[in-house]
């Protein structure tokens, strides 16, 4: 990691209201390195960089920097809750259904009907969440 990375990820942390340590950093590296992580995926990384840390303490930090939006979770059916840094666009998900691999798409543009509630119920809509389910081109390619 650089020491400029580092730097703004204390910044980003602090601005965001939130005590500057170890762990927040670890997490912060670990879902920025590897987007769409479960708790678990992270929490192994984050033990093997900084050693001695509970498991709950990493789903703690993982939980306040949803909260304060710096990561974004995600729980498509079916599956654990996963975690990326990708956050203040509006952008979707492609999952394999073999695989399970998980990656971003970017929310269509223009006329889309299906992104557009047929009755909003009075809700001031601001965002939408999809997931598109299929295959992906190696597991495709594999059958």
């Amino acid at each position: 990691m650089s020491s400029e990375t580092s730097v703004d990820n204390d910044a980003l942390l602090r601005r965001h209201g939130l005590q500057v340590t170890a762990q927040r950093l670890a997490v912060l590296r670990a879902v920025s390195d590897r987007p769409h992580s479960t708790a678990d995926d992270i929490d192994k990384v984050v033990r093997a960089e900084i050693g001695a840390i509970s498991r709950q303490a990493v789903y703690d930090v993982l939980g306040a920097l949803t909260e304060k939006g710096l990561l974004r979770r995600i729980q498509p059916a079916g599956s654990s809750a996963r975690y990326e840094d990708r956050v203040g666009d509006n952008h979707h998900h492609l999952i394999c259904r073999a695989c399970r691999r998980m990656v971003d798409v970017d929310g269509a543009v223009g006329d889309t009907p299906c992104l557009t509630a047929a009755n909003d119920s009075g809700y001031e809509i601001d965002e939408t969440e999809v997931i598109y389910w299929g295959r992906c081109p190696e597991c495709a390619a594999a059958t």
